[in-house]
């Protein structure tokens, strides 16, 4: 069982081209969705919550979205960028069966929230491990996830209706895919590589490697 954890962990990718817009299983999707919200909170604020989004009419508004705002990207590059950038599909939103957005709630568990008086973000903190389990889960099940990025909060808080005082943190795109790719797309297109574990590991001191 340590090993599948492992292979889930390493086999997690963030997927863009390779939906293929078949059913997600009720059954399937609410394990998915259990076991983000089985994740830790601060507090046990549970600061999360999930809207399924499947009508097809917000997705194609969603996605118009999402295009204007790589336009705006990619206006800011130049040269070699430029063209990596132009051939990095960003999104599924439209090829994934469903998506998933994520949203935190700062008022969850409060007034006074244990653990989050110094620390201002631990509840947002707790929102990415909600994710992360939504992440692996999916990927366990055989599912796809991707994160779209490119988005304007308030443009989605809008379009879903999500009161002024939730904060959305991610739409993930969500179903069956024909496969997870064995290199992430940002490195197979050149735009970043993976650093090594050497590199960023210290040890009781920044610096000492």
């Amino acid at each position: 069982m340590t090993h599948d954890l492992y292979d889930i962990i390493n086999r997690r990718r963030d997927v863009r081209g390779e939906f293929t817009g078949a059913p997600v299983p009720a059954e399937v999707l609410d394990r998915v969705l259990t076991a983000a919200h089985a994740a830790p909170s601060v507090g046990l604020s549970q600061p999360w919550d999930f809207v399924v989004v499947r009508d097809r009419g917000l997705r194609t508004a969603f996605h118009g979205h999402v295009a204007r705002e790589r336009e705006v990207f990619a206006a800011t590059l130049d040269g070699d960028a430029a063209a990596r950038f132009a051939r990095i599909k960003i999104d599924g939103v439209l090829e994934s069966t469903l998506s998933v957005v994520v949203t935190y709630d700062a008022g969850r568990g409060g007034p006074a929230v244990l653990g989050r008086h110094a620390i201002a973000d631990a509840g947002l903190y707790s929102v990415c491990l909600a994710i992360q389990n939504l992440w692996l889960a999916a990927t366990a099940e055989g599912l796809g996830v991707g994160w779209v990025s490119f988005y304007r909060e308030e443009y989605l808080r809008e379009l879903l209706g999500i009161p002024a005082a939730v904060r959305p943190v991610a739409w993930l795109c969500l179903g069956p895919v024909s496969r997870l790719a064995e290199v992430p797309d940002l490195e197979r297109h050149g735009w970043r590589r993976r650093a090594p574990l050497d590199q960023v590991r210290h040890e009781d001191r920044w610096g000492a490697r």
